[in-house]
This record gives C-alpha cells, structure tokens and sequence, in this order.
C-alpha cells in the first residue's frame, strides 16, 4: 500500500487449501436449504436475495435481492467463470444448457414478480381491491446498534433497510385515507439471514470495484467463513471501499467481514463506519419523506377541514412496534432543539437530554418498551402540534418497562413559549398525546384498623438514664401487646422493696409477658428469696448471681418453660461503661400480628440507662379490601387521616411480601397515627389507601430552595414546577397510569393537567373514544391537580391528589359541563395563592395587588376557601371520591353568577344557580377544616372599584335554586345528595343553602356540626323552597377516639370519660342536624351519642340561634329514633313550675310551666337523656302525688330520679300499668325503702327507693319493664308509671339542688352501666333502615355485638352476658361458654349453643368437636363468656384456631372472653379476640361484618347491585 491508501498489486499468490470436490452452483437451487449458525455464520438482512449467477448485476438495483441459503466458499471470480464455461460450453451440453436456460427464465420471472411486491404493499381497508389505501411500510435501520468504531460481532450485522412504498392515489370521489389507518396498517416484514458465500461474492465485487484492475485477487476457498488465514496480505484502506456505489446495508456488511478478518487499515476504520452510518440515515430519510410526502398532504388538509377526525386516533396494538419507526438515540446535549417533522416517525431507546423537543407535521415519536435500561428523557418542554403525536404504550397495549420524562429549568431561564409559559408538555392544535402506564389498582380503603406504631393499642417506649435504680418492670399480654403494668422495685436500697416484688410477679396470671431491665443498681438488698422466685417464674439463670451495677435485662412468660425466657448480663467496668445488656423476643397476637419485646440495660460514661420497647416485627402488614397484587415492592403508597387533622395522612414504601394474600402488602415504616379500618357506629370510617407509583414518571426537576419571584415569602421550598397543558382542537389526549410529581407552578394556567378551553371533549366533540384521564397518581406538586377550564365531557378517573396547592379538582370559569368525576381520590389539599379562593389567612391580607385603593381583604370571608373538589357549575357528575382533607372544604358546588375569566358572556347572569344538579352519589369528605361537603356561595364576578374593593373571584353569595332547563319559570329539579358520608370534620360534615335539595342515605360522624340546612330565601322575596334529609345516620362521638398529634388542635375528654380528639374547641357545642330557617322535613333518621359533658353541651337536633331569619312553622321531624322522655304529673301542685336539672350541670337548671291551668293537677314533659341522672324541684311546696311516666322508653331504658322533699317526709311509693282505653290497672308493686343509696344503684331493676334525709332528696331507678310497640308512647300492656305519694310534716319550700349536689356525687356516681337486659321492640318505620351507611352500597353488613361478664361484673349485680346480631339478642344467665353461629354468605342464624364450664371438665371435648364437626365452613362464629371460675378454658384454646385465631388463646379464671371468628378456608381480616383478666373491663366488641366477601367462598355467583357502575356506563353512553 502506498503512502496515500492506494491499494498495491500483490507479489504473490494466496495459498489456501482447495475444495477437489466442489460443484458448480445452480441459480435454481432450493431457498429453501436450512444450515445452522454454528457451521455458517449468518448475518440479518431484510428480504429474500436471490442471488443468480449474475448476481453482479442485482447488487447495484434499487431494490435488494434476496440471498439464497447456500453454503459456499471464497473463490476466484475467474475461477468461477471457468466452472461456468464447463457447466454450459460444448456441443454435448446443448439439451442441459437449454434446459437450465429455460429454469432461468422462469426464476427470473419469479425474482422480479417477487421484488415488484416487496416494494409496493397496499393496505386494504376491507372494501375491495379497486379501493384499497397505500401507506409506509418500512423496517428501520438500527442506527443505535452501528458502533462508533466500527467493531461489531458477524451474527449481529445490521438489517437492511426496508424499502417504503409509495402511496396510490385514491379513486376519484372516494374519501381521503385517514392518518389512523396509515399507522394501523403498518406491518412489520420478517428478516432473512444473508449467508456466508454470498457475502464472500458482494465483498469480492467491492474490492474489484474499489481497486479496479490493480488488483487481480483470486479468494480461494475456505471451510467457513471465519476460518483463520494461514497467510500475510497488505491491508486496505476502508476510505476507498465506501466510495463505491452499492447500497450502504450491503456495504457496511462488507466492512464488517474484512475487519473481522485483520485486512482493515485501523486508523481509518472509525471514519469509514461514521461514513457509511450517516448514508445509512439520509438513505432512510429520503425514501422515508418521498414516501410520505402526497400523504401528509393529504392528512394534514383533512385534519384541517374535517372536525370528525378524532375518531380516527383509536390506539391499535402497540405502537414501539410498529415498522416504520426509526431508532432515536439523540445521547445528552442540553442545548439541541429537536423538531420531529414530516416523515419522522422515531422510536426512543434510550435515555436522553434534549434542550427541548417539537413534534409537528405529522411527525411521531414513541417511547420503546423493550429499552436495555429504563427510558428518562430530560428536556425544558414538548410542544405537541399538528398531527404530530407522542406515545408511550396504548391503551390495549399499556406500557410495561419505566419510562420517565423531566421537565428542566428555572423560572428566570429563557423566555416563555406562547400560549405554554415553561417546563410544560403542551398538547396544541391537531396534537396527539397518548400515554398509558400498567394498570395498577389506583386506591383503595383498609380492611383492618391501623394503629399507631402496628400494634392494636399501640407501641411502647420506655427510656431513662437517673431516676430508675433497681429493677423496672413490665407485664405484657400476649394476646393483644398491651403493657398492663409498669412497676419500679428499687432492691439496691431497700429490702422491703424484694417482697413487694415477689409479691407483684405472683399475682401476674401465667401465660403474661414479664419484662426487667436493671437501673443503676439493683443487687445489694436483692433477697434470695426474691432471687429465687425470678429463677421459678420466669426461668432466669442470672438472676441469683446479679452483682453491683450490673446490667442486666430479661423477658420471659410466666409459667413458660425455660427455653421462653431470653436474658443478657454485662459486667460493671470501671471506666463507668459496659456495653448494652439486651434481651429480645418475639411474640404474636391472637389476631395474628408479629411483635417484639425488648429490655435493655447499660452504663454509659458512669450514666445508667436502661429502658423497654414493645413494638411491631417482621413489618406492618396492611389489610385491603381489593386485589392490591399489582401494587410491587418499592412503589410508594398513602394512607389518609381518618381525624380531624388532614396532617395525619401517612405515606410509605412497599416491602417485598411473599407470605402477604392478594389483598395485604407490607410497609417499610411504622404508622405515627390511627387510621381506622371498619366501620364504626354505622358510618363508614375506613381510610383511604392509595397507589402514588407508576411505571410512566412525569415530574419536574427542581431546586433545592425557592428563589426569583416564586412567592418564597409563603414557601420556603421551589414551587415552579413542570405542567401538561392541553388546548382546543388537539386531536387526541388519552391520559392513563401515569405518576406527575414536582409539578404545577404558583403562576395563573400553570398545572399538573390543564385542559384549557378545550370545548367539548367527549362524542359531542367528535372525540371517539372520548378524552379521559384515568388512574393518574399527581403527589407533591404545586399548584392543583387536575384543571378543567371551559372543557366539557372529560372523565377524571381513578385519579388521586395527594399533597397538592390550592383546589385540587378544579373546574375553572363556571362554564364546565358535563364532566364525570368517577372514584377518585384527593387528600391533603394545601393553601396556594393563585385565587384568593386558594388562600389562607397570611396570604390573603399579604397579596392586595389586585384589590381596589387600600382595601384589607377579610379571610374569613374574602378567601380561606381552598378545596379539593371545587365545582363550579352543578351540570357536573361526581361518583365514588373522596376528599380525604383539606384546609377548607372537601366538596364545594359553588356557583358563578355570570362566567369569569376567559368564558365571560357564554351564558346569561344567573344561569348556574338554575342549572339542575348532576348526579351525586356514594362521596365521601373528612377530616376537612371547615366542611366536608359545601353547597352554595359563589365567587365575584366583577373586577374591583371603588364600590366594591374586594378583588375579583373572591368568594361572594349565591344561592342554589335548581330549576328545570335552568329556567326559573319552570318548576324545580331537587338536588339530590345520595350517599355522602361526612366524618371527623371540624365545622361541618355539609352545608347547603338553597332548595330543593334532597339528602338521602347518607352518614354524618363526630363532625362539629353533622349537617345545616338553610332554605333558599324568605316571603316576600322568593317563592320559598324545602330542604329534606332521610334514611340517615347521625352519630355525635363515635368510638374513633382519634390520635392526639398531626396537629390536632383540640385533645379533651369525650361523654365517657376517655380521651379523644375534639372539633372547633373544647367547649364547642356538638350538634347532629342544624335547621338554619327552613322549612326542613327530616324522617327516617338515626342519631346516636349526643352526650353532653361538663364541658361543652351536645345535641342530635339544633336550630341556629344567631340566625335574623324566622324560623318555619313547616319544619317537620318523623320517624327519626333519638333519646326518650319523661312525662311528669303533679296533683295538687298549686300551678307551680318544676325545675329539672341534669345532674352532671347542676347550676343549669331547666324551668318548665304546666300546662294545665286551674286543674287539680298539672304535666311536665322534660326531654331527658337514657342512663343520666336527674333532680326535680318545684319553686314552692312539694305535691304530695307525684306521677313519672316514663313515656317512649323501651324494656331496660333507665334514668335516675331525685326529687326534693322535706326532711321527715314518708313515703308510699307504687308502680302499676295503666291500660288508657279501658283504665284497667294491673301489675301493681310497691316500692320498699333501702338503707344506702349503694344498695339502690346495685339493684336497679329492683323496686327499691332511698331517701336522703340529710339533703332532702328522694332517689329512686326509673326503668321500662316492657318492651314498647311501633311509634306508640307505651307498651302494648299499657303506660308504665310510678307513683310517689309523700307525707310531708313540713311546710318549708324544699331546695335541695345545691346542697344536696356535693352530698350525691361524693358516693357512687349516678351513672350507672348499661343493663344488657333489655330488648327493645324495633320500629320497623322509625329511623334509617339501613344496617351501615358505606362507601360500598352494594355490599350487605351485619352489626354483632358481644358482651361478656367476668366474676367482678356478676358481683355487681349484672345479670346477663348477651350477643346481639342486628335486632335479634340473645341473653346468656348461666356460666360458661356462649356461641351464636352466623351464615356469612346470607346472614342468617344457623345456631346457639352454651357450654356450661363451671361444672364439667370435659366440655373441652364437647367445646372442640362442636367447632370442628357442627359449626359449617363460611360461618362466623360469635363466642362469650360469663363467669370463668370454674373451669380454665386454656385446654380447649387450641381448638380456636379453627376459627381464626392466629395462636393458642390464654383464658383466664374469672376472667371474661369475647370473640369474633370465622370458619373457613381463608382468614378474614376482621377476626377479634379479647381475653381480659380479673379486674379488666369485661370482654367486650361491636363490629359490623360484611357479608358476601369473595374470600368466604360463597357457593353460586355473589350477585352485587352495583348502582355506580350503571350510572356510570349511562354517563359514559352516546346515547
């Protein structure tokens, strides 16, 4: 070779071993001879070659020949010319050359048939030949796959490109073809290998061809291709073979094979791959833009003048996988601007950095979804125009790997893209953006309550330095993981402190966990005795030999056996540290929850430390009530606040779970907070749990702080993120399983997902399928979540905001109409300052630049208004969501009295209050600030001046008045709200103002106020309109006590004495139903547990005091069950007043005045409330008859009665019942005196007064014997009564209510517990007849409640233990064991059954084959207990496994036990089991059970009336 690359003719020949038995090659050999890659290395290429002898020729034609599969091997170009003449030269091969003359003719009829079709492929669209429709159909050359230098193995050359076929014109006449049907028509061609001869024929061509005749080279031939040459040969320069004319597949091939063979000159080698890449590329450009130039013309003009066009973008397949897509690997320059034109159709491979990116003109670009690394694409924005289109997945084809997708830049970078602003997605005119992620299950609720720290009564952490010398303990119950004791016996300094100890262990039942841990010392007066009782009890080791400060910590089980205890001791050093004494184990509930108990003890740098931790192991499984197996280890999901603090929310990672069932996962962390999971009082309180991962990641890339003009004085943190921004006319936008954090920017049109004025969206648009975003998690982003601005019919589904600034669901100028809001998910909606609406306290009076002169805007009515579905016109549908907190509001159908901002003029003043309610149903609010659902008020719509200051979108007043048509002349359409449910709210659970509005079905909970109705106007100036609420539930302080923390702003003691969170304030007054004027009717309600304390008064039903509009006489309250009342007659009363007080105010004192004037006797009837206590006073002499009637009340009600009397007054005190219609009397008792007014509360159902000489009052229980009838005031027997004629010697005036107060309440407290004795005859018409008001209508709940009574409850005089199934209760007086078996599929009752095990040891046998062979599978199983002294039921415990427990149940002797099982295949999470001690509460639970669970097993298919799945397809339909 000379200096410049020339090539140099050879001095010598090539010695190579020859074939002596190769034969000629037939152009009409089989194509189809197979030989495998291990013999011939293949290389891919497109297309059938068939290379004829002439194959010279084909190499230079447009079109690439097909290669045929024969093996050969590297010979002379003369060398074959010579076989040749031998093969058909001579006179004696005539008939055999006219024969394979004759074979070539037809073959090459057939070679050129065959490429005519491989280069003109038409797509039909099923009418026929004559009208069939061309398009691209082309195979792309993998550019990624070239490598830079040139080096790549044989078996992975390139494809060679796939020639594009040009379009036919249409017929004349006919429709113009549709972009849609060009991409579904789009077909990938299968790839041929290209064998090893034949490659050897192309490179001996190019060689000749580069070299000319300077070089004469004869290759002879090899046994393979790859064979390693026993011969030298000067090097060629690949810079002279690339300038010959051949198509670059075919030469890059040849390249490739000499390189492999050593004959490439290296310096060159880069360059001349580069070369022949960059042909590569502009070959496929060229062919690609010719091909579709006619086309885009067409489809571009068509997308212009035809609206109808979205119906031809229905996603089909998957498109990474289509043919025509060229392989995109752009690498990382921040400053390239891509713009993907007409003809570019290019598929992304890999990650990528781009400055921004335009797809316009036709132009496509897909995400691939076999990437070797997940896809993140980082760029300032993608502006979609055009018929340009981005893809990622499809919606019958969703995307599996991970892509991501990040919006770079800051907000003082560059200048804004019109109509965009920065760091967006923009979807323009004629745009196309589909992105479809797995489909995962986006939220769902818990299935069992979550406690602080995993645990049913929460963690346990103990730590001290000084202040804990001796030995500290803890006893733990197995069962539940509750610390029952905490002692510290200080046996360094005192001996005493050694008996008190043994005394202590001793009186600890076995089976009980007991933990030590030393504190600085606690050996010097450690007795042996006491030594030795810790050896025996617990089985310790080390305690006999505990020195001097040594630290020392064990746990163990009382009465276990050795191996269950765990100890740790350390030596005292002197340097005063010794390392850390620990001793840990682990341990289970009975419900089946891991956790481990932990002491330790050290010294520390002459410190004491020493402590105990009692907490979950092995992760915190969570229950769910769907199938969360698409939910994978890693993802992030959040759990709500089911408190008033919408802070309560959590969010966690997933762990990997192989023991989990379908619907449980496992978190990487410990809950802080309670969130419920069941329904409590009736009223659905399970948490929401949500899924904030997808595998199609949008999110911004921010800055570590806020800066520039970003409100930085309001957020400490950046706020400007990333944006997908829709506008009208795009041509297609499908948005679903996709994740958008860091998004949304404090800037005006800036959001997660905004579709801006996009007019109709749905099949009223021509948008087929219509527009939806569905199964979108948008977390941590800055401002909104969703935002639909004068765009109508878009479905929002399965979408959760979490996090967020601002209103959340946003429904902008009060234009939008007709969009479908179908189960989604919103929580933890923060303040913004975009609308004064948005704004908190702060943000209002700071942010003025809009009011007129010097107005200060007022929050509380200007602003604070923030929500999470804001909606501001009614013709909206919400179904199934839930606004799980917000600073403000969950719901809020607020009204624009004329249309704002960019819709102004679209409808006439006033319409939106008109416009009829869209459909409302099964939405849930709580844990909100101000209300969980708001209905009324509206925003002002005019801008500021000097008449009205106040800056424009403040919030304003409105009333709803729906109307048919919105037309105020015709007649109106009731709003109807059907199954709200409205929790734990610190003002209320909903508001509304207007009429006619409906509530119905719905559930209210330990919310401020439970609901306020106000009414539409008043005479004269509106017709006047009602309000009603039915088959509702009410329920003032449910069992959900709630979690101090979160910041909580109120913790205070509830009607019972514990603890609890509180709305408003402490001394804020409760109130189920508010009538604000009216006219209201309420009918069919319940209201439950309105209990006032000393702190604050509590009521089921309320009027609005501080209200200047009257009251309506039409109010109207039926069939609603709330508390009784007395009715109380008094002979000869003189018309005195009768002042009653409730015990629990005694400076409150009610005054009532009898109605009957002039009559010999007068009749009060005070409302009082079931099991309080009472004083009655007249203000002058006391009648001497008095009659109680306790009117409305049922067997078993009681209250407590004092009456004032003169000291030395007798008494002759008798109860009958008065049948009214006949005046028959019957039943007649008299009432005998006892000694303490102790005697009397322990014998309530006795005939039993006492008289308190010392304060004048007489005391007596007034209880219901009968049970009563219907809505009738008395029983069917007739009116109970009692009646007290006194002897009074005195004629002084009685007034005992003050000094008799003191006197009551230093005894026994008046309250007295429940007796479990009475059965109430149910009024089937009164209250709601619902069982649970839930988020899940279609499934059918049984309330259970079980009752035990242990020997302690029996000493105190009670009676019965009971189990109640929904009205039916069952009372258990003897001792022993109580079941009541339950059909879980049905609900009815299968079975009772007592075991008496006071007497009968072997009742265990009896106990376990009762569980085994008669209780049935898919039963639940209730079990009770009264009285266990006479038996240990720990031999039967094991057979309660059968029923769900997760262990072995430890019984205790006059203990009580309560538990809710199940029998059958899989384990129900709802399974309870409490097993108390002596001198615990009784055992007791309520629970209501679903029935029907898919996990139960129920034979036949479980049919469910799923209302809002029908209401949704009929939303959903065209029609």
């Amino acid at each position: 070779m000379t200096a410049d690359g020339n090539l140099l003719r050879p001095s010598y020949r090539l010695e190579m071993q020859t074939d002596e038995n190769l034969k000629s090659q037939s152009a009409l050999e089989d194509i189809s001879t197979d030989y495998t890659a291990e013999k011939f290395p293949q290389c891919r290429i497109s297309r059938a070659l068939h290379l004829l002898p002439f194959w010279k020729d084909l190499l230079l034609q447009n079109n690439p020949p097909a290669l045929q599969a024969t093996p050969r091997l590297f010979a002379s170009e003369n060398h074959l010319l010579e076989k040749r003449r031998r093969a058909f030269g001579g006179p004696e091969s005539t008939r055999e050359f006219t024969l394979h003359l004759l074979y070539f003719a037809v073959f090459a009829l057939v070679v050129l048939g065959l490429l005519h079709w491989d280069g003109k492929i038409q797509l039909s669209q099923g009418k026929g030949c004559k009208d069939y429709d061309q398009s691209i159909r082309t195979s792309p050359w993998n550019v990624s796959l070239l490598p830079r230098d040139g080096t790549a193995d044989l078996s992975d050359i390139y494809p060679h490109y796939k020639r594009v076929a040009r379009s036919a014109r249409p017929r004349k006449g006919k429709q113009e073809i549709s972009l849609l049907t060009t991409y579904q028509s789009m077909k990938k061609v299968k790839e041929m290998l290209l064998p090893c001869d034949i490659l050897v024929k192309i490179t001996n061509y190019v060689l000749r061809k580069a070299s000319g005749k300077t070089l004469p080279l004869d290759f002879f031939p090899l046994a393979t291709c790859d064979q390693k040459r026993n011969y030298q040969i000067t090097q060629i320069n690949p810079l002279n073979l690339v300038k010959v004319k051949i198509k670059p597949q075919l030469l890059y091939q040849v390249l490739l094979f000499l390189k492999r063979l050593g004959l490439l000159v290296d310096r060159h080698q880069a360059k001349s791959f580069s070369i022949v890449k960059k042909l590569l590329v502009n070959k496929q450009k060229k062919i690609l833009e010719k091909t579709v130039k006619n086309q885009n013309k067409h489809v571009l003009k068509w997308l212009k003048v035809n609206r109808t066009h979205r119906k031809s973008f229905k996603p089909a397949g998957c498109p990474d996988k289509d043919a025509y897509l060229l392989p995109w690997n752009p690498g990382h320059h921040e400053s390239k601007k891509v713009k993907i034109g007409r003809g570019m159709f290019l598929r992304l491979e890999s990650s990528a950095s781009v400055h921004s990116i335009i797809i316009e003109n036709g132009g496509k670009l897909v995400f691939t979804d076999t990437p070797i690394s997940p896809i993140t694409l980082r760029t300032r924005y993608i502006l979609i125009r055009n018929g340009g289109a981005l893809h990622i997945g499809a919606e019958k084809c969703p995307y599996n790997s991970t892509a991501v997708i990040t919006l770079f830049g800051k907000s003082t970078d560059e200048p804004n893209v019109e109509h965009f602003g920065k760091k967006f997605i923009g979807v323009d005119k004629g745009g196309i953006l589909e992105l479809h992620g797995r489909k995962n299950l986006s939220w769902t609720f818990l299935a069992r309550t979550l406690y602080p720290g995993g645990l049913p009564y929460g963690g346990y952490r103990f730590e001290k330095h000084w202040g804990s010398r001796g030995i500290n303990v803890r006893v733990i119950d197995q069962g539940t993981a509750t610390v029952l004791a905490a002692d510290r016996f200080d046996t360094h300094l005192w001996a005493n402190e050694s008996r008190r100890l043994q005394e202590f262990l001793r009186c600890q039942p076995k089976g009980r966990i007991v933990a030590m841990a030393v504190g600085d010392s606690a050996a010097r007066s450690l007795t042996v005795p006491a030594r030795q009782d810790i050896s025996e009890l617990l089985g310790s080791e080390q305690a006999r030999h505990l020195g001097y400060r040594q630290p020392w910590a064990i746990v163990g089980v009382l009465g276990a056996s050795v191996s269950f205890v765990v100890e740790d001791k350390r030596l005292y050093q002197p340097n005063g540290s010794t390392g850390m004494a620990i001793a840990r184990r682990d341990f289970q509930t009975y419900e089946g929850i891991h956790f481990t108990v932990t002491a330790f003890s050290e010294w520390v740098q002459g410190v004491p430390h020493c402590g105990f931790r009692v907490e979950v192991s092995k992760g915190v499984i969570l229950d769910l009530m769907d199938d969360a197996t698409s939910w994978l280890p890693g993802d992030q999901i959040v759990i709500a606040s089911t408190d008033y603090s919408m802070y309560q929310a959590e969010d966690f990672n997933l762990l990997p779970c192989p023991k989990c069932k379908v619907n449980q996962v496992k978190i990487d962390g410990k809950p802080r907070y309670l969130h419920m999971g069941e329904v409590i009082d009736g009223i659905d309180m399970r948490a929401e749990v949500g899924l904030l991962t997808r595998n199609i990641l949008i999110k911004g890339e921010m800055e570590d702080s806020c800066y520039g003009q970003n409100f930085c004085h309001f957020f400490n943190y950046d706020t400007f993120g990333g944006q997908i921004r829709i506008q009208r006319n795009f041509a297609s936008v499908h948005l679903s399983g996709i994740e958008l954090t860091n998004m949304g920017q404090q800037i005006l049109g800036s959001y997660p997902v905004h579709f801006h004025l996009a007019g109709d969206v749905d099949q009223k648009g021509g948008y087929d399928p219509p527009t939806y975003v569905d199964n979108v998690a948008i977390h941590h982003c800055f401002s909104r979540c969703v935002a639909i601005h004068a765009t109508n019919g878009l479905l929002v589904k399965d979408t959760i905001g979490y996090d967020t600034l601002g209103h959340c669901f946003f429904l902008e100028d009060g234009v939008e109409q007709r969009n479908i809001l179908y189960h989604n998910l919103g929580l933890l909606t923060k303040a913004g300052t975009i609308l004064p609406s948005d704004r908190n306290e702060i943000m209002c009076v700071s942010i003025r630049n809009q009011v007129y002169g010097n107005y200060i805007p007022v929050p509380s009515t200007d602003c604070m208004a923030v929500t999470t579905f804001w909606i501001s016109n009614p013709n909206n549908h919400l179904i199934n969501n839930a606004a799980a907190g917000a600073q403000d509001v969950g719901i809020w159908f607020i009204f624009h009295r004329a249309p704002t901002g960019q819709s102004v003029g679209q409808y006439p003043e006033g319409q939106s209050e008109f416009t009829p309610l869209g459909m409302f149903y099964n939405n849930r609010a709580h844990s909100n600030i101000k209300a969980g659902l708001f209905i009324g008020n509206g925003v002002k719509t005019t801008k500021s001046n000097a008449d009205n200051p106040r800056e424009v979108l403040t919030v304003d007043f409105a009333r709803f008045r729906p109307h048919q048509n919105a037309d105020p002349r015709k007649p109106r359409v009731p709003a109807i709200i059907d199954g709200l449910v409205t929790f734990k709210n610190n003002d209320h659970g909903a508001w509304a103002r207007g009429g006619d509005i409906i509530f119905r079905n719905s559930g209210f909970s330990d919310n401020g106020i439970g609901l306020t109705l106000a009414s539409d106007g008043t005479f004269p100036t509106d017709e006047g309109s009602s309000l009603e609420v039915t088959k509702s539930v009410f329920v003032g302080e449910s069992i959900n006590v709630g979690c101090n923390g979160g910041q909580n702003r109120y913790w205070g003691k509830g009607a019972h004495g514990e603890y609890r969170t509180l709305p408003r304030n402490r001394t804020f007054p409760i109130r189920g139903f508010q009538i604000y004027d009216g006219p209201v009717r309420l009918t069919q309600c319940t209201f439950r547990k309105y209990i006032p304390v000393h702190e604050r008064y509590s009521s089921a039903l309320a009027f609005f005091m501080r209200n200047a509009w009257q009251i309506s006489p039409q109010n109207n309250v039926s069939q609603v069950k709330l508390e009784r009342s007395l009715y109380v007659q008094a002979w000869r009363s003189e018309n005195l007043s009768l002042l009653i007080t409730k015990d629990l105010y005694p400076n409150h004192p009610l005054k009532l005045q009898g109605v009957n004037r002039r009559a010999p006797y007068q009749q009060y009837q005070p409302v009082v409330m079931l099991e309080q206590s009472y004083t009655l006073r007249w203000n002058g002499r006391t009648p001497e008859q008095v009659v109680l009637y306790p009117i409305n009340f049922n067997r078993g009600d009681w209250i407590q009665i004092g009456l004032c009397y003169p000291k030395g007054t007798v008494f002759k005190i008798m109860s009958d019942i008065n049948q009214r219609p006949s005046g028959r009397v019957h039943s007649v008792k008299r009432y005998k005196a006892t000694s303490s007014f102790n005697i009397l509360q322990k014998n309530p159902d006795k005939s039993l007064y006492y008289f308190d000489s010392n304060s004048g009052i007489l005391f007596i229980i007034l209880q219901a014997k009968c049970a009563r009838k219907g809505h009738s005031y008395c029983s069917k027997h007739g009116c109970e009564r009692v009646k007290i004629s006194a002897h009074v010697t005195s004629w002084e005036t009685s007034d005992c209510l003050q000094k008799g107060y003191s006197k009551k309440h230093t005894s026994v407290p008046a309250r007295l517990l429940a007796l479990t004795g009475r059965v109430a005859a149910p009024c089937s018409a009164c209250g709601a007849p619902q069982v649970a008001i839930t988020s899940d209508p279609y499934r059918t709940y049984i309330r259970v409640q079980i009752q035990s009574q242990s020997r302690g409850d029996i000493q105190n005089g009670h009676k019965f233990a009971f189990i109640k199934v929904n009205d039916d209760v069952f009372l258990f007086e003897k001792p022993g064991l109580f079941f009541v078996i339950v059909d879980a599929c049905s609900g009815d009752i299968l079975s009772r059954q007592h075991f008496d095990t006071a007497h009968a040891p072997q009742v265990a046998d009896a106990i376990a084959k009762y569980i085994q062979a008669t209780i049935r599978d898919r039963s639940i199983a209730l079990v009770c207990s009264r009285d266990n002294s006479g038996w240990p039921l720990t031999y039967v415990s094991p057979a309660f496994l059968r029923l769900g427990a997760a262990k072995p149940i430890e019984f205790f002797m006059e203990g009580s036990f309560a538990m809710l099982g199940f029998k059958g295949r899989l384990k129900p999470a709802w399974i309870k089991i409490i097993s108390h001690d002596v001198g615990q509460l009784a055992a007791s639970l309520q629970y209501y059970v679903p029935l029907k669970l898919s996990e139960y097993g129920c034979s036949g298919k479980v049919k469910e009336n799923r209302r809002d799945l029908k209401l949704f397809q009929e939303l959903m339909s065209p029609n």
